[in-house]
């Protein structure tokens, strides 16, 4: 066996789900003084539901970010597959399918777009997929001055608002699609290669992995998610909506959870375990937030503070294993 393939995947899963926990114990708390209600089915399903749009674009951000790479496109991603969806289906539930399929392709077709420049061209991650970004922001601001087309009756009752008991299926599609990458990462040639490309590329092109497609698949897996997230927006929302990515802060708070999830910025360390408990930390946040009724600009700065103190623990933490 190579080496690139015995390198395991290492995330700080436990540690993000101790801190939702806590996190759920002092809001309930907080909340419960206030006079209000954390646990209460209407704010559970609230909950779950912004889980399942954040975070099927964070599981897509995990695979990027194991292999040493960054996507920053997509927020964009996501608001063209709603618009891509919405006017493919317009309000035809016989257009289903191919409407979701051709918003699918899109997806795809630009995140090969960014696995090529960054591994063909040679274009730093960042610099590439804020620039696809950016182009698709030129496009969706030119072209869509509000919401457009109709997403198909069936997609919305479905997939927007259906649950199965206090969980919408919007949750069970995140939670499949988790487990699916979850899969890909630990029990396929893929997903070792992966780990090992983002640990150390050299090491990985030197025991045969091809580190450019593996990074190329994983650029497009990422932006298949940010589609599929597309989708079930415009399901929610019952049409396409040219700024709701960016609105929602999908690029960034992706990274957010994945970071929180456990994993590193420099690649080679991450799971879709952590990234997903990640993802319930900050709609739990929101949810409190929600609850009390926090400033909009207060909930962002308490927010940051989060997030750099959780990156700032699992840093310490590397620096000591390496000492």
């Amino acid at each position: 066996m190579s080496l690139a393939l015995s390198r395991p995947a290492r995330s700080a899963a436990p540690g993000v789900f101790v801190a939702l926990a806590l996190t759920l114990a002092v809001g309930w708390l907080l909340v419960t003084i206030d006079g209000g209600q954390l646990f209460s089915q209407s704010t559970t399903v609230s909950l779950l539901h912004v889980a399942a749009g954040l975070g099927l674009v964070a599981v897509g951000q995990t695979m990027v970010i194991i292999g040493g790479s960054l996507d920053l496109s997509v927020a964009y991603v996501l608001s063209l597959s709603t618009l891509v969806a919405a006017e493919a289906m317009n309000g035809r539930d016989g257009a289903l399918l191919p409407g979701a399929g051709l918003a699918l392709a899109v997806s795809a077709a630009i995140g090969l777009l960014n696995g090529v420049l960054v591994t063909k061209v040679r274009i730093n991650a960042f610099i590439a997929t804020v620039g696809v970004g950016l182009l698709l922001k030129g496009y969706l601001e030119n072209g869509y001055d509000g919401p457009a087309g109709k997403a198909a009756p069936a997609l919305v009752r479905t997939l927007g608002y259906q649950r199965i008991g206090p969980v919408p299926v919007s949750f069970l599609l995140l939670l499949a699609v988790a487990a699916a990458a979850w899969f890909a990462l630990t029990r396929t040639r893929f997903g070792h290669h992966l780990i090992a490309v983002g640990g150390d590329p050299e090491v990985a092109r030197l025991s045969g992995v091809r580190n450019d497609r593996i990074l190329v698949t994983a650029h497009v897996l990422c932006s298949l998610c940010a589609g599929l997230a597309g989708i079930y927006l415009a399901a929610r929302l019952g049409a396409g909506a040219p700024r709701v990515g960016t609105e929602g802060l999908y690029d960034l708070e992706s990274i957010a959870a994945v970071v929180l999830g456990g994993a590193a910025l420099a690649g080679g360390r991450g799971g879709v375990a952590g990234t997903v408990g990640g993802v319930l930390l900050l709609a739990s946040i929101d949810a409190i937030f929600n609850q009390l009724e926090v400033d909009a600009f207060v909930k962002q700065v308490i927010r940051g503070v989060i997030i750099i103190a959780a990156v700032a623990v699992y840093a310490r933490r590397a620096l000591r294993k390496a000492a």
